[in-house]
């Protein structure tokens, strides 16, 4: 088809439904992202989430309207990528998925190009690389209001092998920072508030990291947070101790992780290495010995663009016009 007597862009389409965003992004022939449309679930104020069921309703609801922004008329679609799973694991699984995986089925079958199913981690860490190739083995942390862990990932192919270190064994820090916040009464998700709030702080309250090995704990922190929230202590200065036990129970197991593997850099994505707060500490505490990459704050939190970007890789690789 032609647009203007000119043949349209070739181009990539991700989708992805996750617990609390609906996401759709297409990328361009040569790696660039072209449209990057994302639309949150609504939560009630002074809820901590949502029900799957209702994640579901409102993906349904959504997504039709975030793929007529993309325009997909003014571009030649090559391949379609979406997050199947929630892991890239046998029996990895979660219903808020099966939206996203009906329109790609969908869309890849009307325009008939090739479907790709991936999983919305595997997606976290593409977009943590802004879609480059993984050169080296990495230890990666994947932070989120559903998820932390601590994996050994190594190039593999045109993508790259996640091995499962360890992790929270209980709460993660997005639902630490969740449920501290809507007691705060700050809105859902709380991230972000949260790090605006604990501007200022000075540091006067300490809660206690719980990390050992491969695995931490955010139970007990969030306990006493919440205690502190009761006991009517200075709002920023528990803010600035909920993020601040973040950082710390992640020096800690990156430090075991150093040590147990010899890898001493790490990539580290998800909505909650968006805060600065959290960035900064590590920075300061890994040193100049330990290499600190983050996922780019525009695209640390649940976005497709990592999905339309592993599309790429992969139909590029079917097609033997890899990178």
């Amino acid at each position: 088809m032609c647009v203007n007597g000119t043949m349209p862009d070739r181009a990539y389409l991700g989708i992805d439904t996750s617990c609390y965003t609906t996401s759709v992004a297409l990328v361009g022939e040569n790696g660039r992202l072209l449209r990057d449309e994302r639309q949150l679930l609504p939560v009630p104020a002074g809820e901590h989430g949502l029900r799957q069921s209702d994640g579901v309703f409102h993906h349904v609801r959504q997504i039709p309207a975030l793929l007529q922004k993309l325009q997909l008329h003014d571009f030649m679609v090559q391949a379609v990528g979406v997050s199947a799973r929630p892991r890239p694991v046998e029996g990895s699984y979660m219903p808020v998925f099966l939206p996203g995986v009906a329109v790609a089925e969908a869309v890849a079958e009307a325009l008939g190009v090739s479907l790709y199913h991936l999983s919305h981690q595997e997606g976290h860490i593409s977009a943590g690389l802004s879609g480059e190739p993984l050169r080296n083995r990495v230890m990666a942390v994947h932070l989120s209001g559903g998820t932390s862990e601590v994996m050994l990932v190594e190039p593999q192919g045109e993508g790259f092998h996640v091995e499962l270190l360890g992790g929270t064994n209980d709460l993660s820090a997005g639902q630490m920072i969740d449920r501290v916040g809507v007691a705060l009464g700050l809105p859902f998700p709380a991230g972000p508030a949260m790090e605006q709030q604990a501007n200022g702080a000075i540091g006067s309250i300490s809660l206690p990291s719980a990390a050992q090995g491969y695995e931490f704990s955010f139970s007990g922190p969030c306990s006493a947070a919440l205690r502190l929230v009761e006991e009517q202590a200075a709002p920023a200065e528990i803010a600035f101790a909920v993020l601040r036990v973040v950082a710390n129970s992640l020096e800690k197991t990156l430090r075991h992780a150093a040590d147990e593997t010899g890898v001493k850099s790490a990539l580290l994505v998800g909505g909650v290495v968006s805060n600065l707060l959290i960035r900064k500490r590590l920075q300061k505490r890994m040193g100049p010995g330990y290499k600190l990459q983050f996922a780019p704050v525009e695209l640390a939190s649940d976005n497709a663009a990592g999905i339309a970007w592993l599309a790429r890789r992969h139909h590029l690789a079917e097609q033997g016009r890899g990178d």
